[in-house]
């Protein structure tokens, strides 16, 4: 190279570097400035512990206060609806999950927000397989005896909330097979568990976190798994593909959220901290407990899983007919 084109290029490195000098230096210099609130949308669930788990790290990272607070009802729209309306700076973040991000925008009439525009993806954090769980009185041990059954007596099933991937999975199995479930919906996963242990509804697909104590006490009794295999804690549920449903997959998952326009630099210093924290060893494995697979990926990953969700279960609502209003 010659002498004065190795300057040049010297000069465009150096001044290329400079100018992302001060992004690098805003982004791992921002920090919250006052008390940050995490809202949890859905009461009463592994989405609340998911919070206070990372709520109780994050704290320690930003040398800030992290609370939790739970803003429940409408199918997750109204913590969903706070966020989104919060100020854009990285004091208010969402644990969003399948209702009040992908599904609800297909099943009510209109939403007080936009999920694609009004929020911003910090990373999907954890997922898992819904399980069908049926009450021990009800006599059926697979899927197509549920399915018999439910045609010959009234049943009901439970949900975690309307428009939650618990509400559409069995609305997807009701409008494959012709089986008649009243739907019952709750408001979080504990009073539909409580219900199911206690024979009040007759089945709910719930995640393997809120049902495997009570599957192992005899309490209740798990007849599919809608993973695409079988999942290591109950290897002896079939998957619904194994019964006979090829295209019956349905995940649950839960990730972090803040609002629209929320500047780059402040996601991306969250999004470092909590895929560090939920990599964390003893954060890790308390997830696992929970049955849940940790992701931890990138604000990128996160919004293209956010776009693809919204039509498959906008196809799901649309075929079942499914409506919250």
């Amino acid at each position: 190279m010659k002498p004065i084109q190795r300057r040049t290029a010297l000069a465009m490195l150096g001044a290329a570097a400079a100018s992302a000098t001060p992004f690098a230096r805003s982004a791992e210099q921002w920090s919250p400035t006052k008390l940050v609130r995490i809202i949890v949308p859905i009461v009463g669930s592994t989405n609340d512990t998911l919070a206070r788990l990372v709520a109780n790290k994050l704290q320690d990272a930003l040398g800030q206060a992290v609370i939790v607070e739970n803003k429940g009802g409408a199918g997750g729209n109204i913590g969903a609806a706070e966020v989104a309306k919060a100020a854009p700076d990285g004091h208010t973040l969402l644990t969003g999950f399948n209702g009040p991000i992908a599904i609800n925008k297909t099943l009510f009439k209109s939403l007080p927000y936009d999920p694609e525009k009004d929020l911003t993806p910090i990373t999907l954090a954890v997922s898992s397989p819904q399980f069908l769980a049926v009450h021990p009185s009800v006599k059926a041990n697979n899927v197509k005896e549920f399915i018999e059954l439910s045609k010959k007596k009234p049943m009901s099933y439970g949900s975690v909330s309307v428009g939650s991937a618990s509400h559409l999975t069995m609305e997807m199995l009701k409008s494959a097979t012709g089986a008649d479930i009243t739907h019952v919906p709750y408001k979080g996963a504990t009073q539909a568990v409580v219900d199911l242990v206690g024979g009040i509804v007759d089945a709910a697909f719930l995640v393997p976190g809120n049902i495997s104590q009570f599957v192992q006490e005899g309490r209740l009794k798990v007849i599919a798994t809608t993973g695409t295999k079988r999942f290591p804690s109950m290897p002896q549920v079939p998957t619904m593909i194994e019964q006979g449903f090829p295209n019956f997959v349905a995940t649950s998952w839960i990730g972090f959220l803040a609002p629209g326009k929320t500047p780059p630099e402040i996601i991306k210093r969250y999004n470092q901290e909590i895929v560090k924290i939920l990599r964390m060893p003893d954060v890790k494995a308390q997830l696992e407990k929970m049955e849940f697979e940790v992701v931890a990926g990138s604000p990128e990953q996160f919004r293209d899983w956010i776009k693809a969700e919204i039509p498959r279960w906008g196809a799901v609502i649309k075929s079942t007919g499914a409506r919250a209003d």
